[in-house]
């Protein structure tokens, strides 16, 4: 990286194509972008910006939310909108019109992408205007919309599993952790911390000992009975594909591949005596964990009940017409 010796003043061609530049050095596959500053939606990632002074940016004062595009059908997005209005109730935020608006403007903007497969995230600020703690007086709720790639994982993950340990860092208070705000200091430095150790993941553990959850993910159990365990939602993001999955797992006791499920305080050795730990989340689905602190988890293998989940949650996103919204291309 070369520094420059004195700061220069840009004109707006330079501005340009100073971004531009930027996105050369940085590919990124952003393939449309929605801006309620902008008043609309642009396809070039060197124009896909908010300004400095908003209060998301300088103050983290925002939420965000994601979705799923899955063969040009948006998956389960009026769940994660219900999350993203409690979120926003929580954050003292106004919305950007109603909650009707801005799902009609996540559809359309999905549509104007051509994006079939990949992934929508949506974020609301308080708007720019002022460097201060509080809002700039009379700003307007800023309300964007991305769709993109979607989050990749090593495809070991879902081989060989996944390699995780107990984070050093302290789990976030309830309201921080059911609120999905932009502030995700403690979630970045868990994976940063896991990733300098040679693993994949971390998990927090709450003042009790009780698990809580991963960094963008949940964390779910299987015990040596065979029962399906999952923390309870009060202190940590209630994830919408763990509510999915809890929905739709009775049909695995129907199969007696589980003997029950129970939503519960989650005892930190009784964890790690579990015959099998996964992660579930929009982005990763479900991945085993075969270990957590050197310890080996169950037989040290992906385990049956993670794929069984991981099948019921694809018939699910192919065939669960309640779930499915048809994207207007």
């Amino acid at each position: 990286m070369t520094i420059p010796t004195a700061p220069t003043l840009l004109t707006p061609d330079a501005i340009l194509a100073g971004l531009r530049a930027l996105r050369e050095r940085q590919p990124v596959k952003y393939s449309a972008f929605y801006s309620s500053q902008l008043g609309g939606v642009v396809t070039d990632p060197a124009l896909m910006v908010i300004p400095f002074d908003d209060h998301m940016v300088h103050r983290g004062h925002g939420i965000f939310d994601t979705a799923g595009i899955v063969n040009g059908r948006i998956y389960d997005l009026d769940a994660h909108l219900d999350r993203f209005v409690r979120s926003a109730e929580r954050s003292n935020l106004a919305l950007y019109g109603s909650r009707e608006q801005m799902r009609d403007i996540i559809i359309k903007t999905t549509a104007l992408s051509g994006r079939r497969d990949g992934s929508i995230r949506y974020w609301l600020s308080s708007g720019p205007g002022s460097l201060e703690l509080s809002p700039a007086a009379g700003a307007e709720p800023g309300f964007f919309v991305m769709i993109f790639a979607g989050l990749a994982y090593p495809e070991r993950w879902s081989t060989e599993g996944l390699k995780v340990m107990t984070t050093t860092f302290p789990i976030k208070p309830p309201l921080y952790a059911i609120t999905k705000s932009t502030n995700y200091l403690p979630n970045v430095l868990m994976q940063m911390e896991a990733k300098q150790a040679g693993l994949d993941n971390g998990v927090f553990l709450d003042a009790s000992g009780n698990v809580g959850e991963s960094s963008n993910m949940n964390v779910a159990f299987v015990t040596a009975d065979g029962v399906l365990r999952h923390p309870k939602f009060d202190h940590i993001l209630s994830g919408c594909t763990s509510l999915r999955l809890l929905a739709l797992a009775p049909a695995l006791v129907k199969q007696g591949l589980v003997a029950g499920i129970e939503v519960c305080d989650i005892p930190s050795a009784q964890a790690r005596a579990a015959r099998e730990m996964m992660l579930i989340g929009s982005s990763i689905k479900v991945a085993s964990i075969v270990e957590w602190d050197g310890a080996r988890i169950g037989d040290g293998r992906p385990g049956g009940i993670a794929k069984a989940l991981l099948a019921l949650l694809d018939e699910d996103m192919r065939s669960g017409r309640d779930r499915l919204i048809d994207v207007p291309y």
